[in-house]
């Protein structure tokens, strides 16, 4: 009798041990902890960026270091930019060339121009009379034998030369009266636009040989360093997007209609657990998942899910990526919609 009553204790001990087991067990199986507030378990989620500079040359700068917070539009990287620059000046070159080419052709032709067209045609009229004149001379002589048959012939050759000298000026009076053809303006215009876009193109390689973060972030690795060869296909760093920030959670079918985008959400985290951050519904997956291992234990795993992205708010920089969170969605308070945007899966994961 003795022995039973010192094991009653004991086995009083072992029930409540396993009762409260049980009630732990049950608790962490279902998220519902009241009719106001389900309570969802997630990791954080940012988006990470691999940052390539647009242009083949050697890196001449690196302007930040692993961990270091960036801005969009701060300079991050810089190229060897002498060819680039080379470029452009040859670009320029043939922009500034062919304008002149255009602006000559629009102008027509100069009224100089057109004076010595005149002037070249009085001198083709009179080189045109001194030849027939010429001709007409040794006509009279040959007809008298007092000279030979191939002086007449000499001077009837330079007569209708100069005839034809005299047409080509006639012509070419006419062409300077006319100006140019629209076809050829048509022509050096198609050329200059050509030229523009080559200049176009020259800057933008130079522009590209700099390398600005795209938006706010945390520089997470730096991949290439000074006198490295760097390419498209090379990045340089890869950037951790701070904004948005959300936690990737997951809520069982059951759960699935007592929320919706919008709603109000509660984020805590082990590492502050002193603090909240507010968050909102941002997304709701479209279609069911098996939940990932890292989320529930094996019983739960064969059970389908559905993912929820709850944006946060992280003002202070506290929230990193993969830290594990607590969310609890605010039932009965919706949040307003205008942050309800959904945004597409994180390049992280």
């Amino acid at each position: 009798m003795t022995m039973r009553k010192k094991a009653r204790p004991a086995i009083a001990l072992v029930v409540l041990c396993a009762i409260g087991a049980g009630v732990w067990l049950w608790r962490s199986n279902h998220k519902t902890t009241s009719d106001d507030v389900l309570v969802l378990y997630g990791n954080v989620d940012i988006r990470q960026v691999e940052l390539a500079i647009n242009g083949s040359e050697r890196v001449t700068g690196l302007f930040v270091e692993e961990g270091d917070r960036v801005e969009k539009g701060r300079l991050l990287a810089k190229l060897e930019t002498q060819r680039f620059e080379l470029a452009v000046e040859r670009a320029d070159a043939q922009v500034k060339a062919q304008e002149q080419v255009v602006a000559r052709l629009e102008a027509g032709t100069r009224i100089e121009e057109i004076r010595k067209a005149k002037a070249d045609l009085k001198t083709a009229q009179a080189a045109l009379d001194d030849a027939e004149t010429t001709y007409k001379r040794v006509s009279a002589l040959v007809r008298r034998n007092a000279t030979s048959e191939q002086n007449l012939d000499d001077a009837e050759a330079a007569a209708n030369s100069a005839r034809a000298q005299l047409e080509a000026s006639k012509a070419v009076l006419d062409l300077a009266v006319a100006g140019p053809r629209k076809e050829d303006i048509a022509q050096a215009k198609a050329l200059l636009k050509r030229y523009e876009a080559e200049l176009a193109l020259a800057q933008r390689d130079l522009k590209d040989a700099s390398l600005y973060a795209p938006a706010d972030g945390v520089i997470q690795d730096r991949i290439l360093e000074v006198g490295d060869m760097a390419s498209p296909q090379k990045p340089v760093f890869t950037l951790a997007l701070t904004d948005p920030l959300w936690v990737r959670a997951y809520i069982s079918e059951p759960d699935l209609g007592k929320i919706q985008e919008g709603m109000k959400v509660v984020v805590e985290t082990d590492s502050f657990p002193d603090k909240q951050y507010s968050g909102w519904i941002g997304f709701i997956s479209p279609t069911a998942e098996f939940t990932p291992k890292a989320v529930e234990t094996e019983e739960v795993r064969t059970k389908l899910v559905y993912q929820v992205r709850v944006f946060v708010d992280n003002p202070n920089g506290e929230l990193r990526l993969g830290m594990p969170v607590t969310a609890r969605v605010q039932l009965k308070t919706p949040y307003p919609s205008k942050n309800t945007e959904p945004i597409g899966d994180s390049a992280a994961g």
